[in-house]
């Protein structure tokens, strides 16, 4: 099975202080990296915060793959750059476009609007939704971006909101929707461009633990229906061992083991991940 999605030893660093220094700093910092000091060294040494390092994954087509981790481990800066919201500082985000991959990393604006308009789409903790707008016209804001026709679109919108359990919601105002709603509609949206990528940056946290459980059921079974390849970010142990094929471990901004739940369990990396494995015994 292929890979859509690709990380090769991407580093994402944050230089602070003045700006006259930073590229500097930043080269010193990347040194230092290489050479194996942690988080804390850099940081105290150039003042540059080492938010992802070295990190390399495959996403598998039609997987769901999860990256879990502690707050501040890195997991929604990786998944940032895999549509550049994000800047790779150094290293590698190869996306499939057709016959080709798409390097997002160092491609220029024009080939980078095209990939987030027909290959990667996202769905947001905060919903992301437009108040100004409705159910349907929010669903449709990829479409209209990308220039498709007023009856391409409303057809599309149709078997979107039909897909997530919203038939017939199409003219409320988002605004009347509940959490748990909401997060369908942006589910909705993000799948009204038939994306080949879906990133799913902590989507369903914002929302309380009886709903929860239940988007994390309906996009268990969504995904049975629609094979998409989806890149999911959770600090939540039981929602990565719950959707993900495969589960990828990070911590202080290394990519620390990826595998299968099992594999984790069978051969945990290093104490963190032993740690993990410890909290998932009964799932």
């Amino acid at each position: 099975m292929s890979d859509v999605l690709r990380f090769d030893a991407v580093d994402v660093l944050f230089p602070r202080g003045p700006a006259r220094s930073r590229a500097r700093r930043l080269a010193a910092a990347l040194a230092d990296c290489d050479a194996g000091a942690t988080r804390t060294e850099v940081a105290e040494r150039h003042d540059v915060l080492v938010a992802v390092r070295a990190a390399s994954l495959g996403v598998r087509r039609g997987e769901l793959s999860v990256l879990v981790g502690p707050s501040g481990s890195g997991k929604s800066t990786l998944l940032r750059t895999a549509n550049r919201l994000t800047a790779v500082t150094r290293g590698h985000v190869w996306i499939t476009d057709g016959d080709s991959d798409v390097d997002v990393a160092t491609c220029d604006q024009e080939r980078l609007r095209q990939v987030r308009r027909r290959r990667v789409a996202m769905v947001f903790q905060q919903f992301a939704l437009l108040p100004t707008r409705t159910v349907a016209e929010n669903v449709a804001l990829g479409l209209e971006l990308r220039g498709d026709p007023p009856a391409t679109r409303r057809a599309i919108v149709e078997e979107k909101l039909a897909l997530v359990g919203l038939a017939g919601w199409g003219d409320r105002d988002v605004r009347e929707l509940s959490g748990g709603m909401q997060q369908r509609v942006g589910i909705a949206r993000a799948l009204a461009t038939d994306a080949d990528v879906l990133l799913m940056d902590e989507p369903f946290s914002a929302v309380d633990a009886l709903m929860r459980r239940k988007l994390q059921e309906e996009l268990r079974a969504l995904q049975q229906r629609v094979r998409k390849t989806i890149l999911f970010v959770t600090h939540d142990l039981e929602e990565a061992a719950l959707l993900g094929d495969r589960l990828s471990v990070m911590h202080d901004g290394r990519l620390v083991q990826s595998g299968t739940l099992d594999e984790v369990r069978a051969a945990p990396a290093d104490p963190e991940v032993a740690a993990f494995v410890a909290q998932l015994r009964g799932v």
